[in-house]
């Protein structure tokens, strides 16, 4: 696992078309309605930056994750620019759709769905603060969930917000790797 993580973080040292300093990271229960909004928001936009229209000049890569804020930490480790999808219970209108930037904000310890663990996104944030294993960016997308109830497939009111998910995120993936490919010219 270590050898990994050195592997990775030299690859993103060089950010080479071939390495990728940008990771989207959906975290979730597939298995439990609304709460796997962020692995299938991570499959669909990988296939989504694979059509041209949605496509950049720098690899992204995707990660699935169950939200436990040490495998988080591990899953960004190496990459300068972090984006992660989950889904959000915090009294809004079902599909509501958040953005937070965790470098500037802080976030809410059960805002994120993701906390049938004990220590999730938030925590993973905050312990990574302390130790100064912060990425260059952080940004947390979320969609108000309307269920969590055992069952597969998301509800009509988060399938109708992904678009717009979809789109805040591919603008800040784009506002992230546009220096990074100006290094490279």
């Amino acid at each position: 696992m270590a050898e990994q993580s050195e592997e990775r973080e030299e690859l993103n040292r060089g950010c080479s078309q071939h390495s990728p300093s940008i990771v989207v990271i959906g975290v979730g229960n597939e298995f439990r309605s609304d709460d796997g909004l962020g692995i299938y928001a991570v499959r669909e936009m990988r296939l989504r930056m694979q059509t041209a229209e949605h496509r950049l000049p720098q690899p992204i890569a995707f990660v699935e994750e169950s939200g436990e804020a040490t495998a988080l930490m591990q899953a960004w480790e190496g990459y300068r620019h972090v984006f992660i999808i989950d889904a959000v219970r915090s009294g809004k209108a079902p599909g509501y759709v958040h953005v937070i930037d965790a470098l500037s904000e802080a976030v809410p310890v059960d805002f994120f769905l993701s906390s049938s663990h004990h220590l999730g996104i938030a925590e993973a944030v905050e312990m990574a603060r302390k130790l100064n294993r912060l990425p260059q960016t952080l940004k947390l997308y979320g969609i108000e969930g309307e269920t969590m109830e055992p069952g597969v497939g998301l509800s009509e009111a988060v399938v109708r917000s992904m678009t717009d998910l979809f789109h805040l995120l591919e603008e800040d993936i784009r506002n992230a790797a546009a220096p990074n490919v100006l290094e490279h010219l």
